[in-house]
């Protein structure tokens, strides 16, 4: 599969690269990355063909804009595709938090998100974003986490981003969440151009196979998939302390995740490998997002895109249902 290969989201004229830069670790989630660090792990995505590079203001507090800002500034700018989000903004800390909100990063700045699903508070959010990033303008503009604001999403913030699209300081539009159902409803509902679904189409959560997924190719939207590791147990394995969806995973996931990787061993093809390369393999996905904060992260997850990995390999998983039938495969399409 090739990691640089370049592909348009919906009926936009954005070309995205299968592989994609996620901007979370930027941030400092769970332990911070330094300033040169971060810095080099950018400008290597760049050296190795990475043109999209995925952030949002709540990554960090701000962080990961700003690094992310500071190299992509350098770069011509018709040459990448920068997507951030709206609908957290960043006010003053002054002690209060929400405990609905993810906090779990290091070193933040002197501010903390809040939901804000307002005209003034998506324009001040998207301005913010703008500043940090360096930009005059994003390519694509994603509705953040609007799991308990489903009248405000489509009644307020879709408006504007409609409305920023059409003015052209935003050539996309979408959504990124966490779950899958929330999302087929906003692909059926409205006009937007790329769907971001986090952790629900992935080697051992297929929850976007049969709703999602299918109203997406209809519709020609795009989707990206975000953790694609599952916050980590599809790249540490099933091993003590693995999580799954940020917290430690379950005895059942942990015997579902070590039956993949005996046939992982059977086949020589590490896990992941396997875990970057399957969604893709789907027609109504355009590219896949994890995050890295390393350089030499960036040039792992590059070189497991582009991995060889046999047919046989996914008629096993298909045989010993680890994989729904249904579900293509790469070389399948």
């Amino acid at each position: 599969m090739n990691a640089t290969e370049k592909v348009a989201i919906g009926r936009t004229d954005v070309r995205v690269s299968r592989l994609g830069f996620g901007g979370v670790p930027l941030g400092g989630l769970y332990n911070d990355v330094s300033e040169p660090e971060a810095g080099a792990t950018v400008r290597h995505a760049l050296e190795l063909g990475i043109n999209y590079f995925d952030t949002a203001p709540i990554y960090g507090f701000g962080k990961s804009e700003s690094r992310l800002g500071r190299e992509l500034a350098l770069c011509h700018r018709d040459s990448i595709v920068v997507a951030t989000k709206v609908g957290y903004t960043l006010v003053p800390d002054d002690g209060a938090r929400d405990e609905k909100v993810f906090h779990r990063f290091a070193n933040v700045p002197p501010v903390r998100p809040i939901f804000d699903y307002s005209y003034d508070g998506i324009m001040r959010t998207f301005e913010g974003s703008l500043k940090r990033l360096n930009l005059s303008r994003v390519d694509i503009l994603n509705i953040h986490d609007p799991d308990e604001h489903w009248e405000e999403a489509i009644g307020i913030v879709y408006p504007v981003l409609h409305k920023l699209r059409s003015e052209g300081v935003v050539r996309a539009i979408g959504v990124g969440m966490n779950q899958a159902e929330m999302l087929a409803r906003f692909a059926q509902e409205a006009d937007f151009d790329c769907l971001l679904v986090a952790g629900r189409y992935t080697l051992i959560d297929h929850t976007g196979l049969h709703e999602l997924l299918p109203v997406c190719e209809r519709k020609d939207i795009s989707v990206i998939i975000g953790g694609p590791f599952n916050s980590g147990i599809l790249a540490t394995g099933a091993r003590p302390g693995a999580t799954y969806n940020y917290v430690d995973a379950s005895p059942a996931m942990l015997e579902k995740v070590a039956a993949i990787e005996a046939v992982c061993g059977r086949y020589h093809v590490p896990l992941k490998a396997a875990a970057l390369q399957f969604p893709v393999a789907h027609p109504a996905v355009a590219a896949i997002i994890p995050g890295a904060r390393s350089a030499a992260e960036v040039e792992e997850n590059a070189r497991m895109m582009n991995a060889p990995i046999p047919s046989d390999f996914w008629k096993e998983l298909r045989h010993l249902n680890l994989l729904p039938p249904e579900a293509p495969v790469p070389g399948s399409i």
